[in-house]
């Protein structure tokens, strides 16, 4: 079949480029409907780059990032920004760390100011370390040590399909390495990554581009220069042989499985990883998805199921390698073997029978409505900019997304779905301990 041209249309939002002296890249895209400004600052270090022997401290410099900076005292950043009716915050990724503020329009350069005091440098002390070591460790407990399935399986699969350090290690960190954390450490890991070099800034929403323009110079324009370091290295060679294993999670009261592929860099190969993308959605995406109707309501050997790209689920902002996971939690003595072999069999079913009349076109008009929704807002499509200009160098993709996804053809995805074969696959099963 020959391919055909998406009716989903492309959105047109403006983008202006430039970079600082400094290094530092900008992109604005103004749009003048509301009186609301997104403002973003990616820095191009995550999980995947933080050394050996200091798990978690992409995170807990994310932390550290919220203390105080040269000019401004602890809590004073959340302050201006609250007190100027807006909101913030700041998350960890496998490959970048952002920081982000929804604001008034006329507050834009209050905005400017913080983001550039803590780009100068932030306030790395004993004091504020310790703390927010405790903090990390606390959310560790809440997220993973103390909750049912915590950590599955995003923090659990990446050491089953991965070997070297960066893509297999624990991204939370370990309280041992957190706690042997020196400010020596805070203050290299700020001076190596957090250069003006290695970051992007992002403004969207109702802004003046000149005005926008004189206003990041000027705050940003002292920063001083530092070139982004040199990325690790993150390859690995594909699955030659299926990788198993288990654990018991003794708070889980049922069981569970995740299984995950590897996929075409999503960076160098972005066409051929895109029918990765929309598979993940044929296959999972609402009830009349292939393993929701099969596994969920006919078979019932699954009480949920999901699946996406990216082991945060994060398919349009993560670099090579990365996979296609699939994740389902069984009913009470469910039978992890039945459920990836029924999984095998949808696959091999898609990969040579096809698609259904109507059933490519409905998932793709359904991912769209998500890009579109997710960029609606002034601070979505500041983040989405900031993270293609990063990895990409092409903010203006956000426009071309919807159209894209929708311009996979049947084959492209027959074709991916072919692929997924037990032998390239990594799985973990959760065997539960709190049944009782």
């Amino acid at each position: 079949m020959a391919a055909r041209r998406s009716r989903i249309p492309a959105t047109k939002y403006p983008v202006e480029r430039f970079t600082l002296d400094n290094g530092l890249r900008v992109v604005l895209t103004p749009d003048r409907s509301a009186p609301v400004i997104g403002v973003a600052v990616v820095y191009d270090v995550g999980i995947r780059s933080e050394p050996e022997g200091r798990t978690g401290f992409a995170h807990l410099f994310e932390h550290l990032m919220f203390q105080g900076s040269e000019n401004l005292e602890k809590l004073a950043h959340f302050r201006h920004v609250q007190g100027a009716g807006g909101t913030f915050n700041g998350s960890t990724h496998l490959d970048y760390t952002d920081y982000f503020e929804t604001l008034p329009s006329n507050a834009l350069e209050r905005a400017l100011f913080l983001e550039a005091d803590r780009m100068r440098g932030p306030r790395l002390t004993e004091e504020n370390l310790r703390n927010q070591v405790d903090v990390v460790k606390e959310e560790i407990r809440v997220n993973v040590l103390n909750r049912p399935y915590g950590g599955f399986p995003w923090l659990t699969l990446p050491p089953v399909m991965f070997d070297t350090f960066p893509n297999a290690h624990d991204g939370y960190g370990s309280f041992d390495d957190l706690e042997s954390a020196t400010v020596a450490d805070a203050a290299d890991f700020f001076r190596r990554y957090y250069a003006s070099g290695n970051a992007v800034l992002a403004v969207s929403g109702d802004i003046d581009v000149a005005e926008a323009t004189e206003l990041v110079t000027r705050h940003f324009g002292d920063v001083p220069a530092r070139p982004a370091p040199q990325r690790p290295d993150f390859t690995e060679p594909d699955l030659s042989a299926e990788r198993r294993t288990s654990y018991t999670d003794a708070l889980a009261p049922l069981p569970a499985v995740a299984g995950a592929w590897r996929v075409p860099d999503p960076v160098t190969d972005f066409a051929g990883y895109l029918p990765y993308v929309v598979l993940a959605e044929v296959l999972t995406d609402g009830d009349a998805s292939r393993l929701v109707e099969r596994l969920v309501q006919r078979d019932r050997t699954v009480t949920s199921l999901g699946g996406y790209l990216g082991f945060m689920g994060d398919p349009f902002d993560v670099r090579d390698p990365t996979a296609l996971l699939l994740q389902a939690h069984l009913p009470p003595g469910g039978d992890v073997d039945k459920v990836l072999r029924t999984v095998d069999e949808e696959l091999d079913r898609l990969a040579t029978d096809g698609l259904t009349d109507g059933e490519l076109a409905r998932t793709q008009a359904r991912m769209a409505t998500h890009l579109l929704r997710d960029t609606d807002a002034v601070l979505g499509r500041a983040l989405r900019m900031a993270v293609l200009e990063q990895q990409r160098g092409e903010p203006g993709l956000l426009n071309e997304l919807p159209r894209l996804v929708g311009e996979v053809t049947e084959e492209q995805v027959r074709a991916a779905a072919a692929t997924l074969r037990p032998e390239r696959r990594a799985a973990i099963e959760v065997i539960p301990g709190g049944a009782r």
